[in-house]
């Protein structure tokens, strides 16, 4: 099948005046006393520089400061990058934290936004070209995409499993596009891959999972293929607590940051099959069985590319 082209014109838009009206980039105004500005200065040079890199498609030889300690410090780098990205918010991603790692961060769970212009909805069988940094890190992961079906309440900070499965309105397959101006994000650890954005760069969402809502997570099976080789395999039963336990801890997090869920985002609830590097020119495939396949052609993306 011949590959959907991405325009870059669409992937790098400024804010539109409905996207605003929408909620916009959802940017998180945080008042800051003085005993916050020294930090807020270190999280505000390594954010320009994510951003910088990003914008002008440039590899990051390391990471650009000291790593952060803890996850808070992450954070506020990642609100930062948000303000200075100035795209609109679609949804966001969730990631796994090693358990060997969740008493040192607190959680077992990782989140970061995936920006509008970036998510493609296409038919079961699609085949998109998705524009990764050369000389970074790119991987494709599978993944159970969450649909919100209603605004949440911005000022609720704690959520049950059942309140966050009333919020979920469809799960769709899909496949996350994860790359980063810094080859070694992964390597670095959650904190590092919380900085850049949760390590996403697009994501690709087909169709509705038959029947989902009365299905065992053991019946949802997927696997990964790059180049038609089998990379990994597994399903929605991977995911620790399911991908409601991913919802509920998203509805959570951004609460926190002053970025409460709305109706249309997307959630792409973990990788399912494993995070599996992908070349430039080379083509990731995740086959959910009877719910569809997906494929995405890793492509180099260009300075010239870039919008602002």
């Amino acid at each position: 099948m011949t590959p959907v082209s991405i325009l870059r014109e669409t992937l790098y838009n400024q804010t539109s005046s409905d996207d605003k009206n929408k909620g916009g980039t959802r940017m998180n105004p945080r008042s800051r006393t003085s005993g916050q500005q020294g930090r807020r200065d270190i999280a505000q040079d390594i954010a320009a520089e994510f951003v910088d890199a990003r914008r002008r498609a440039r590899a990051l030889p390391d990471f650009p400061g000291t790593v952060p300690a803890g996850l808070d410090d992450a954070y506020r780098i990642q609100d930062i990058a948000i303000e200075l990205w100035r795209r609109p918010i679609g949804g966001w991603k969730v990631g796994r934290i090693p358990v060997d790692l969740e008493t040192e961060f607190g959680t077992d769970r990782l989140g970061g936004p995936i920006f509008a212009p970036t998510i493609h909805r296409v038919e079961a069988g699609t085949v998109v070209e998705m524009p990764v940094f050369a000389g970074g890190f790119a991987a494709v992961e599978a993944e159970f995409v969450a649909m919100i079906g209603k605004d949440v309440p911005p000022g609720q900070r704690s959520w049950t499993l059942d309140e966050a499965r009333e919020v979920i309105a469809d799960l769709r397959i899909g496949l996350e596009i994860a790359s980063s101006p810094l080859a070694t994000i992964n390597e670095l650890g959650p904190a590092v891959v919380v900085s850049d954005f949760g390590n996403n760069f697009g994501l690709i969402v087909g169709p509705s999972i038959a029947d989902w809502e009365s299905r065992a997570l053991d019946t949802m099976r997927c696997c990964t293929r790059i180049d038609g080789q089998v990379a990994g395999d597994g399903g929605a039963f991977k995911l620790t607590g399911g991908f409601v336990r991913s919802v509920q801890f998203l509805l959570e997090l951004t609460a926190r940051r002053g970025l409460p869920l709305h109706a249309g985002d997307v959630i792409a609830t973990g990788q399912t099959t494993g995070i599996h590097d992908i070349a430039i020119g080379q083509t990731g495939t995740v086959d959910f069985g009877d719910d569809g396949t997906l494929s995405a052609v890793a492509v180099a993306i260009g300075a010239k590319d870039e919008r602002g």
